[in-house]
């Protein structure tokens, strides 16, 4: 090796000091380090949530999804403010779905029993549907999108499938992600069990997330929580935990 005098590449990645809390949850209390943690918001977006969404022109109640909004509002506040990361991840597609499976394109229509579906036209004439850069696939108005989140455009129902969000976190050193979002048992859920494969630790805040499904499906989930994929917590719990920070 020639010695050199130049100033060498540094391949150094300085650590985060550590930041630590313990918060109550369930199946039991968890301590992590805040340095090391995102919150990951799922598909709080305007074809699921608005008056004038894809869900709702198909006959879904967004009711029971509308609950999630104040809560999820002060998570995202909360966590930010403590320098956590706050990650977006909505449904945004190609206008051609060609990376979708017919499959997936069917059940989107209930096999074409209440169209229209995926990348169609909506029927609010505000672009099409649940395709990146439209209105559909846009972060509701009630909730707060800092200029320094982040947002992650996703075409299944797990966000770590075929998109960047695994190598975004990874960057950041995260090792901890909190989830919020909709629908609890579906983009949520399957998104949080990617990230427990993949390695990382799960907290599902529950009251920051919600779902149009029967509570046996909620309680299904908060079930396979406990025994197999991380730990359950509240809003509350959260702020308390954080307090004095």
């Amino acid at each position: 090796m020639l010695a050199t005098e130049e100033e060498p590449i540094s391949f150094l990645r300085p650590a985060p000091s550590p930041r630590i809390i313990r918060i109550a949850g369930s199946p039991k209390a968890v301590e992590f380090d805040l340095a090391r943690s995102a919150l990951i918001v799922v598909d709080m977006q305007n074809d699921f949530l608005h008056p004038e969404g894809w869900f709702p022109a198909k006959g879904i109640d967004a009711g029971p999804l509308l609950g999630a909004v104040p809560v999820v509002e002060r998570l995202t506040n909360l966590l930010r403010g403590m320098g956590v990361p706050i990650v977006w991840l909505n449904w945004g597609i190609r206008p051609d779905c060609a990376n979708i499976p017919s499959g997936v394109i069917a059940r989107g229509t209930a096999y074409g029993s209440k169209p229209p579906g995926y990348g169609d036209l909506s029927t609010n004439g505000r672009g099409h549907i649940l395709v990146k850069g439209d209105w559909g696939s846009q972060t509701i108005d009630d909730l707060t999108v800092a200029d320094e989140d982040l947002i992650i455009y996703k075409h299944r129902l797990s966000g770590f499938w075929d998109s960047e969000l695994d190598s975004v976190l990874r960057k950041k050193g995260i090792t901890t992600l909190l989830f919020a979002g909709v629908n609890i048992d579906r983009c949520v859920f399957s998104t949080l069990q990617d990230a427990s494969f993949l390695g990382y630790d799960c907290i599902m805040v529950e009251d920051a997330c919600a779902t149009s499904s029967p509570d046996f499906v909620v309680q299904a989930v908060k079930y396979l929580m406990h025994m197999l994929y991380g730990v359950c917590t509240t809003y509350e719990n959260i702020l308390s935990g954080t307090a004095g920070r």
